[in-house]
């Protein structure tokens, strides 16, 4: 069976919001993807509604309905009563037409199987065949059973699905032809290919949807009045039992949502019910609180009330099948669980820096509820140590305070109102500030603000900029740095004092050298004069000389 729901791996990006939403954290995460695991998965869709970059995604399954009808099957389109609930407005009817412009045979309603389905349920609570019977219409709640409450199998009702069971039906009514089935559910296609030769195909409304929108088909303007019995109430949350005649001997709950699920399914295993039945769906509101319909943001209480208002009382006419024909077995298929030891997890624990019990936050933004669920999935193979957010913050900002603190150059951080966020030791040793703590201060109090000022008018950076503190008589080297996205200032000063004193010292000895040269140069143009006049000869070119020699010691 190929995956149902997978990972698109270039738009997972370690944000880890499928696995707090996960209600059974069947997810390994590896290089910062986070991954399916089959063996744990329960098809809730939780991953695919909450998933903001779109990284998981359904498997579209419209090209074998194509094959089929291409390859001059009859095929059949079995519609979930939740329909009324996405084409608001639109009958049956209409939808059987656009169906048959695709090319499908016809149409028909599972509801009618769902008849069939709640007759069973109404004749095992009659006969008593079991002291808790928990409905099995949802194949996340039968998968949840199968590989994660082993305990909880012998309460399942060993009844065929709706889905299932409408399949069979129109199977036999015609004969070789392919059913596809369309709903709200992601579940269902699993369900389709585990129990072989009912349903051929599942599509999500989106997927039929796209379908129509690809041959350009509408649905048509209508009355959307057509045959709903109770049967229709299937999808919403206690609708199993509405459609069904009930025995005041008996007791009835309806369970929604996987948590409910799971807490009601570990009362039935302690023995804290007895004549009982449950209605349980993994959504929390049933079928039209599907995957397709919150992630499309349909309202569940607009989606009841839509079906609701159209059922009348009364069932569908079809013949009811023997028991055996009905028969749906469950048998566990979890992978045994391993908890890790103590010692095992307290290494993990140390290992992302909690070191104690008031490290451990348990603030859930790796995705688990507490830092021991955390390392103990690291040991599990599911997580890994980076997806703690708070210790890889904590070790990040030290790192980054370490090298700040520790460069030899100063480093000011401002605000756009020019007040000083952080000063770290250099700037604060290059201004005498070592015994102050300036953060909070208008920059004012300590620099003369003007660069600053301008450097944020003009949204410019200004590199190697040499000035004098003479308040703190110091040179410095500054580059100040203005970041938009964040509003800050950062200013980097280098301390050149040092260097600018033996400028100052150089200049100074080239300067008595120049004197001296000066000096030298006159004495000797009076004595070449001297000899000059009494040779008769040019003092021109010596004196060009000597000039040359004072230019280069000036330069230097």
């Amino acid at each position: 069976m190929d995956r149902c729901l997978v990972t698109k791996k270039s738009n997972c990006k370690n944000c880890y919001k499928c696995i707090r939403h996960c209600p059974i954290k069947s997810l390994r995460m590896t290089e910062g993807q986070a991954h399916i695991i089959r063996e744990e998965c329960i098809l809730c869709g939780e991953c695919y509604v909450v998933c903001p970059q779109y990284a998981k995604q359904i498997r579209n399954d419209v090209a074998a309905a194509k094959e089929w009808i291409a390859s001059g099957y009859e095929v059949y389109l079995s519609i979930a009563p939740a329909y009324a609930a996405r084409y608001v407005g639109h009958s049956f009817d209409d939808l059987e037409a656009v169906a048959k412009q695709l090319g499908f045979a016809g149409a028909a309603q599972t509801a009618e199987g769902a008849t069939v389905v709640k007759r069973e349920y109404e004749r095992m609570i009659a006969q008593k065949e079991q002291s808790v019977i928990i409905s099995t219409c949802c194949h996340s709640v039968n998968v949840l059973v199968e590989k994660h409450f082993k305990e909880a199998l012998p309460f399942m009702a060993n009844v065929s699905s709706p889905m299932l069971v409408h399949g069979k039906m129109l199977k036999a009514a015609h004969p070789d032809c392919k059913v596809v089935f369309v709903g709200p559910c992601i579940s269902k296609k699993e369900e389709a290919e585990k129990f072989e030769g009912m349903v051929d195909t599942v599509l999500t409304f989106d997927e039929f949807d796209e379908w129509l929108a690809e041959e350009r088909i509408s649905l048509p303007a209508s009355d959307p009045v057509s045959k709903k019995y109770r049967a229709n109430f299937f999808p919403t949350s206690g609708g199993i039992l509405k459609s069904m005649d009930l025995q005041d001997d008996f007791h009835y709950l309806v369970v929604d949502g996987t948590e409910e699920c799971i807490a009601a399914l570990k009362e039935v295993i302690k023995g804290n019910l007895n004549n009982c039945f449950i209605e349980m769906s993994i959504c929390k509101g049933s079928c039209i609180n599907g995957p397709v319909f919150r992630k499309n943001g349909v309202s569940p209480i607009q989606s009841s009330l839509a079906i609701s208002g159209q059922v009348d009382e009364g069932d569908y006419d079809v013949k009811q099948p023997e028991k055996h024909e009905l028969v749906k077995r469950f048998e566990y298929s979890g992978v045994p669980r391993v908890t890790p030891g103590r010692t095992a997890i307290d290494e993990i624990l140390r290992k992302m820096g909690k070191t104690s019990p008031e490290r451990e936050l348990n603030c859930g933004s790796c995705g688990y509820n507490t830092c021991r669920e955390k390392a103990e999935a690291v040991l599990l193979g599911k997580a890994e140590l980076t997806m703690c957010l708070p210790y890889f913050m904590e070790k990040a900002e030290s790192f980054s305070d370490t090298i700040i603190q520790n460069t030899p150059n100063g480093i000011i951080v401002l605000d756009e109102q020019l007040e000083i966020q952080q000063m770290n030791s250099a700037a604060k040793k290059i201004l005498n500030l070592q015994k102050l703590n300036p953060e909070g201060e208008p920059v004012a109090r300590i620099l003369d603000p003007v660069d600053y000022v301008l450097a944020l008018d003009a949204e410019k950076n200004v590199y190697d900029n040499k000035k004098y503190l003479a308040e703190y008589q110091k040179y410095v080297e500054e580059t100040i740095v203005y970041d938009k996205e964040y509003h800050i200032l950062m200013i980097l000063m280098k301390d050149i004092t040092a260097d600018e004193q033996e400028r100052d010292k150089k200049e100074e000895k080239s300067q008595a050298a120049i004197e001296i040269t000066d000096k030298v140069i006159e004495k000797q143009m009076r004595v070449v004069q001297e000899i000059a006049s009494l040779l008769g000869e040019t003092t021109a070119e010596t004196k060009i000389a000597l000039n040359r020699l004072k230019e280069t010691l000036s330069d230097e």
